[in-house]
């Protein structure tokens, strides 16, 4: 028999054109315009020979080059047509994707027909972007029916699988028992389930309220012996938090140790929390200086839970201790800190202290909130210490702060004269005509001000040592 060779060229090109069809002008073009620049392979009548069509590959970047998902549908439709050609794995993939997120769902049911009928080897890969489509699209009963369509393809869902239907499941209102019965049944088909699948379930559980169900979970992980992990504690630590039960938090705290577990900081965070809102603040501070031994340092946000904690409780000087405690251990203080400790002190008339931390937070550059200078002048002022008030006045001028009016209405009757109200009303005058813009600061509008009663303020103490120095 005599075969006669026939060379892809664009006159074979032409002739495969239909002239109805300007997409399949696009495909043949864009590939008759590829060939130049490859070896041109002969077409014969072996079935084993290439398509002229060109290669899956050439298709494929084709499909998904295509913005229209339409588009690429009937370019893949067209080359599925031709003789001796067959689309590769990727192909079907891309265009799955891109149907589904354009939400043409009944399409892809097309393309798994076709993916099916054309003996394709089904793979993992597959579903796993059937379930991404589908839990993009918020869709989690299109996302269940993909289990069961492993199971058409007689393929085995994967544990990867299971968990992400999983997550896609318990993330809608009212499919959390669906998940759980797919959980369930999902031994019988031969899926094992690992750490993560118990740890998606029982976080959903916690957050549903039904901290009994999460902890039979986690019963049953350790009877079936997969290992729980970090998450796995941290998730019942939180259910046992949420539902005030401090003491099985602790527990589990406990177990977490000594089965060798260093728990995060957001368990550490969860207990503390709890531990301070049920005032067992004794186990809090010893929580806490057992943190750094089990090797999880404390961080600023542990710390100043503490500290809220014994200052709520009238405790200014232990939350005092645990801010000393934290420069320590290389923990900085920040503005939360020492608002909440200035207060406490400040709560319990230890004014000295809180003034002695408020030259620190300066000294470190923090800006003090007008709220805690407030407190510690009119703290001072109300047990007659009227030279520490003017004290802390001064201090917080100096540093380019402001004061606050209620401060201001406190100092001023202290620092000056009865004839002098004329020329304080004139400096406030002068204040409120000042254009205040976004980026005018109120102590820069009260310059004058500030300036006179800081004078008027450094007059009147050197005055006193004066009048001291003469009784000596």
């Amino acid at each position: 028999m005599i075969r006669r060779t026939i060379y892809f060229s664009s006159a074979v090109t032409r002739r495969l054109i239909s002239p109805t069809s300007k997409f399949s002008f696009f495909l043949l073009s864009s590939s008759s315009r590829s060939s130049k620049h490859e070896t041109h392979e002969p077409i014969s009548s072996n079935p084993n020979v290439k398509s002229p069509f060109g290669s899956p590959t050439r298709v494929q970047k084709l499909i998904a080059s295509q913005s229209d998902p339409l588009l690429a549908k009937e370019i893949f439709d067209y080359a599925s047509k031709q003789p001796n050609f067959r689309h590769s794995q990727s192909s079907y993939l891309i265009l799955i994707l891109k149907l589904g997120r354009s939400k043409y769902f009944s399409l892809i049911d097309d393309v798994l027909a076709t993916h099916r009928s054309n003996g394709f080897p089904v793979t993992g890969e597959l579903f796993t972007y059937l379930i991404k489509v589908y839990a993009e699209a918020k869709l989690p009963e299109k996302v269940l029916s993909t289990f069961h369509k492993m199971l058409e393809f007689n393929f085995t869902p994967q544990t990867k699988h299971l968990n992400r239907i999983l997550e896609a499941l318990v993330g809608h209102r009212g499919y959390l028992q669906k998940a759980f019965e797919l959980f369930k049944s999902s031994r019988v088909h031969g899926v094992m389930a690992n750490t993560r699948t118990y740890n998606v379930l029982m976080q959903a559980f916690v957050l549903n309220d039904d901290l009994s169900i999460a902890y039979q979970l986690f019963g049953k992980m350790l009877e079936r012996d997969v290992v729980p992990d970090i998450e796995s504690y941290r998730i019942l630590i939180q259910g046992f938090c949420r539902k005030g039960q401090v003491n099985g938090a602790m527990e589990l705290l406990d177990d977490m140790l000594n089965k060798g577990f260093v728990p995060d900081r957001l368990s550490y965070t969860t207990l503390l929390n709890s531990l301070c809102r049920k005032t067992q603040l004794r186990e809090a501070y010893k929580v806490l200086c057992r943190m750094k031994l089990k090797g999880c340092n404390p961080d600023l946000v542990h710390y100043n839970t503490i500290i809220l904690g014994f200052v709520r409780e009238g405790h200014g000087m232990d939350a005092r201790k645990v801010l000393d405690d934290m420069v320590v251990n290389g923990c900085s203080p920040d503005l939360v800190s020492y608002r909440t400790l200035i207060g406490g002190l400040c709560d319990q008339g230890m004014f000295d202290e809180g003034k002695k931390y408020l030259q620190e937070m300066i000294s470190k550059g923090l800006s003090p909130h007008f709220s805690v200078t407030n407190r510690l002048v009119k703290g001072f002022c109300s047990f007659g210490k009227v030279e520490e008030a003017c004290d802390v006045a001064e201090l917080v001028l100096k540093n380019g702060e402001t004061l606050h009016l209620d401060t201001w209405e406190m100092i001023i009757p202290i620092i000056c004269k009865e004839d002098e109200s004329e020329k304080i009303k004139r400096f406030l005058e002068d204040a409120m005509k000042v254009e205040i813009s976004g980026d005018t600061r109120i102590v820069d509008a009260g310059i004058g001000l500030g300036t006179y009663l800081s004078t008027k303020l450094q007059m009147k103490r050197k005055n006193a040592r004066d009048r001291e120095r003469r009784h000596l």
